[in-house]
């Protein structure tokens, strides 16, 4: 795909005037980093950063058979949210295997599925050939191209948004949200994220994405916000142990592989995939997600070999690095890992190839960094 094909997000403009660095994602081209992914990631740990992901999918499940339908395409169970609730997903396919992961928001009208840019399409297509086959009353709506996203993350997003709107940004609680006015703009004001750390998601029309970001920008300023790109948004998310689509899951991950397999609700009734997946889960998965940091020199990149520690004769291959990077928050070499289930275990060495060399590394519980909770945050 040249540059010509990429798409642009509402926001292109304002990236650029900032001095973006600008790079392709998921058929977009999208702001990498405008400064630097270590002052970027520090940022939104300690003050306020600002993230466009206006490349985000949106699709609209409505109708009188919008619960039926959608209990029955995810693995969720979206009949126990609230109005303004929302809940992490997945869509999967027959065999149990990730389509991609989401997260779905009950609204007064129905159902907002948010879903990968990179697989828009498939889950698109995923939902209207379910539908096809359904006797069931339901609109799939995808509101992709009319629906910007703005996402102030990190510890004082809440104060930010307080002088900006006339909701009480304190009293929407974790995965809750509230429609209402930010900057005189009509949001959905979430309060979701992709950084492991408090923030907001904000979903608005595409017309209204520039004039909500200058706001934000301009009233950030006290606060610490800094613009910030896909760079420090993948570091942020690793360290916080989330997985990203096409490493951590794919159509050959299912997610008792990924360590989420309390997402999927068994005893809803049927679904995609659930009688694979109620295999899995009986028999136990095959291979299992852990945390790596390395005791020796060398970064885990996606797609280095894991293999057994050090011992007699030639190591045996036992996985798979899915990503990895220096970790800015902790300071140490940090990974995940798709290795064979009999292979995971907390404290137990492994080695990664790095550079046709063995590199020790320590398995570690998931996540590598979590936020403080102050006791008077809401959480639901």
């Amino acid at each position: 795909m040249t540059a010509a094909d990429l798409r642009r997000t509402p926001l292109d403009a304002v990236h650029r005037d900032l001095g973006a660095r600008m790079g392709a994602f998921a058929g977009y081209e999208m702001p990498i980093r405008y400064t630097s992914e270590l002052e970027e990631h520090r940022t939104v740990r300690s003050a306020v950063g600002l993230f466009d992901l206006s490349h985000m999918g949106e699709i609209g499940l409505t109708g009188p058979d919008a619960l039926p339908f959608a209990q029955f395409a995810l693995v969720s169970n979206p009949g126990t949210l609230e109005p303004g609730q929302a809940q992490y997903s997945m869509l999967c396919a027959p065999d149990g295997g990730v389509i991609d992961d989401v997260i779905v928001y009950r609204t007064d009208p129905g159902y907002l599925v948010v879903c990968n840019a990179a697989n828009r399409d498939a889950v698109v297509s995923h939902l209207a050939a379910l539908l096809a086959g359904a006797e069931l009353d339901v609109e799939v709506e995808d509101r992709s191209e009319q629906t910007a996203l703005i996402a102030p993350q990190g510890p004082r997003a809440a104060e930010l948004l307080a002088g900006l709107t006339d909701i009480d940004p304190g009293t929407i609680g974790n995965y809750r949200s509230r429609p209402g006015q930010v900057a005189d703009v009509p949001c959905l004001v979430a309060r979701t994220g992709y950084t492991g750390e408090d923030g907001f998601e904000l979903f608005c029309a595409t017309q209204d994405a520039q004039p909500l970001w200058e706001a934000l920008f301009r009233a950030g300023g006290q606060f610490g916000l800094l613009p910030c790109g896909l760079a420090s948004r993948d570091t942020l998310r690793l360290e916080a142990g989330m997985p990203l689509y096409g490493n951590e899951l794919g159509r050959d991950v299912n997610p008792y592989e990924a360590n989420l397999g309390r997402v999927v609700k068994l005893d809803k009734g049927d679904f995609v995939g659930r009688a694979a997946l109620e295999d899995i889960q009986r028999q136990g998965p095959r291979r299992r997600l852990v945390g790596l940091v390395m005791q020796e020199e060398g970064i885990a990149r996606h797609g280095y070999p894991v293999v057994e520690a050090a011992g007699a004769g030639p190591p045996a291959e036992i996985g798979v690095v899915t990503s990895g990077s220096v970790s800015p928050t902790l300071s140490q070499r940090i990974a995940m890992a798709l290795i064979r289930s009999e292979a995971a275990e907390i404290g137990r060495s492994v080695a990664v190839i790095i550079r046709d060399r063995p590199r020790r590394a320590e398995q570690v519980k998931l996540p590598f960094y979590r936020r403080p909770r102050p006791a008077e945050e809401p959480t639901t």
